[in-house]
């Protein structure tokens, strides 16, 4: 992965941002106002959501939400209303099932896992959502994005599928979220011939890969707060997910990720060589 420095055109584009608004404003809005407007990101598309919900997509302690909720005067869009008779079935649900009990790969692509966090920047959350393949234990793609809701982790996939030469998995794991089992996420992985497995509700240890890598990536970033400007941020990101990557030992691996995709390769090839000439 190149270490190419990123220009600010590329992270109002990436943000879908105009360039202008990543430059840094000494009189930045308070943390009140920049979790408002994430509450309002999440019920534009989720119009029926009550706090604990909105808490839940966001990751922040619904105390915190339902008090920003009240301070601004904010409310779920759209109540559910019960109807006598037949409902009609509109929303797409996807298989449940979990493959991190049922399958251990042995080669890479079989199996990528999904997840996201949040980077608490100048009074600001920036959103980072990672895919990580299961075996080689290496980043295969992500997104950055302001806001938290169903573009952010379809921009993962997206990304992910690009510098994979479109070579989709067989399974993609993540947890319950609402973004992973939105109607558009669903169906680009049923197009693709995905099969998504899901983790057992209050169950992060089931997706414990990508949990660890938050934890380790958050410290290998560092504080947010030393730069100057968002596009310093975002650079950063970049720089640490490569740094994992290539760089880092991995102490199950005992090599860096990237290393271990190769070395697995190598062996592969060098095993079906073998096989065709005999």
């Amino acid at each position: 992965m190149p270490n190419n420095k990123i220009t600010l055109t590329q992270v109002a584009k990436q943000l879908g941002v105009s360039r202008s608004s990543l430059y840094y404003i000494p009189k930045r809005p308070k943390l009140d106002e920049e979790i408002k407007a994430q509450i309002e990101s999440v019920l534009s598309h989720h119009p029926g959501y009550g706090h604990k919900r909105i808490a839940m997509d966001l990751k922040l302690n619904k105390k915190r939400i339902l008090r920003v909720m009240k301070q601004f005067s904010i409310k779920p869009y759209r109540r559910r209303v019960k109807k006598v008779g037949n409902k009609e079935k509109t929303d797409f649900v996807p298989e449940r099932i979990n493959v991190t009990k049922i399958l251990c790969p042995i080669v890479s692509g079989i199996v990528w896992v999904s997840d996201f966090t949040y980077i608490k920047y100048q009074s600001k959350f920036i959103y980072l959502a990672t895919i990580m393949d299961m075996f080689t234990r290496e980043i295969v793609g992500w997104n950055i994005s302001r806001y938290h809701n169903q573009d952010l982790v379809l921009g993962a996939l997206r990304d992910t599928l690009q510098r994979n030469g479109n070579k989709p998995p067989q399974y993609l794991h993540s947890d319950q979220g609402s973004e992973y089992a939105a109607e558009e996420y669903s169906k680009l992985a049923e197009e693709l011939g995905i099969t998504l497995s899901f983790s057992d509700k209050s169950s992060p240890w089931q997706n414990g890969f990508q949990e660890s890598f938050f934890s380790n990536f958050k410290v290998d970033l560092g504080d947010p707060n030393r730069f100057e400007d968002l596009a310093e941020v975002i650079e950063s990101i970049h720089l640490a997910i490569n740094y994992y990557n290539t760089q880092r030992i991995h102490t199950k691996l005992k090599m860096t990720p990237h290393a271990f995709r190769e070395l697995q390769d190598k062996t592969r090839s060098d095993i079906v060589s073998k096989i065709k000439g005999t």
